[in-house]
């Protein structure tokens, strides 16, 4: 690894987290031009659309367990444990947040958004272990 390897997957999130941005806003400006909700909804936050409210929530869950996978990023990169295994779950785990962000913001169907963010759940979990398992037999 030249050591940069695993910063790639943390960039491909932070390019999910734009993508979701820029949906949101195309959403919420098409709801205002066709007059389903006022501006003044978007201020005090009531009586959101649920078209932009899936991908409003969407963008809200990436700054929940995703905030543990750029901990271990950096953690793995610092122990110098961020080898081809730990890039590898690092890229897995990106796949299935786009994955999920993508079933959040479509059909928003629980039987196949949960699955996706159980696997993801558990790819991180794989990635922490790896980790302490880096640090306690170093």
């Amino acid at each position: 690894m030249t050591g940069y390897e695993m910063f790639w997957p943390l960039l491909a999130h932070v390019l999910l987290v734009y993508l979701l941005y820029g949906l949101l806003g195309l959403r919420r400006g098409k709801d205002m031009r066709e007059g389903r909700v006022k501006k003044s909804a978007y201020r005090e936050n009531r009586e959101e659309p649920v078209e932009s409210l899936y991908v409003k929530n969407s963008l809200a869950n990436q700054f929940e367990l995703p905030v543990l996978f750029y901990a271990c990023c950096i953690l793995l990169y610092i122990t110098e444990a961020d080898n081809l295994v730990a890039v590898v779950l690092a890229w897995l785990f990106v796949a299935l947040r786009y994955a999920h962000a993508y079933v959040h913001v479509t059909s928003n169907n629980l039987r196949y958004r949960s699955p996706l963010f159980a696997a993801g759940f558990l790819v991180l979990a794989a990635m922490w272990a790896w980790l302490a398992g880096w640090m306690f037999f170093s």
